[in-house]
């Protein structure tokens, strides 16, 4: 008889999250608006420190300097393997039009007008888990 495999979340450093962070391209943004919390589909790339996001949200929606989580996973089903990242800090609309311009040639995104905002997040906290399968047990 084998016993299933069992799964496991193994903490990453936060230079690792930060390494799967770069690799990945797509991901959500999660802030709070009328005290709920809203996550949207988004594009991202990490320059200077910072993650430039692209997402389908209206700029009025994210007050100056808020506070904003960004997530990123990738997980390969049915193995329930993979990584999960999140970034977490202060973020300001990138207003400057020559480099809005510029994201917006190399992000892809979703929608445009008032509901396609760029945002620069500085990342204050970074976790990362690591999903793995274990088998616990052997044929008997």
């Amino acid at each position: 008889m084998t016993v299933p495999a069992d799964l496991h979340m193994i903490e990453v450093s936060g230079t690792e999250a930060l390494w799967l962070l770069e690799g990945s391209a797509r991901g959500r943004l999660i802030y709070v608006q009328r005290e709920v919390a809203v996550v949207r589909p988004a594009a991202h790339v990490m320059e200077y420190g910072r993650l430039v996001v692209r997402a389908p949200v209206q700029a009025t929606a994210i007050p100056g300097r808020a506070l904003l989580t960004y997530h990123v996973d990738e997980v390969r089903t049915p193995a329930g393997t993979g990584w999960t990242v999140s970034a977490h800090g202060p973020a300001d609309v990138i207003t400057d039009p020559d480099e809005a311009a510029h994201y917006r040639r190399t992000l892809p995104g979703w929608s445009h007008g008032p509901h396609d905002t760029l945002l620069r997040l500085h990342p204050q906290q970074v976790s990362g888990f690591r999903l793995a399968r274990t088998v616990s047990g052997a044929a008997r």
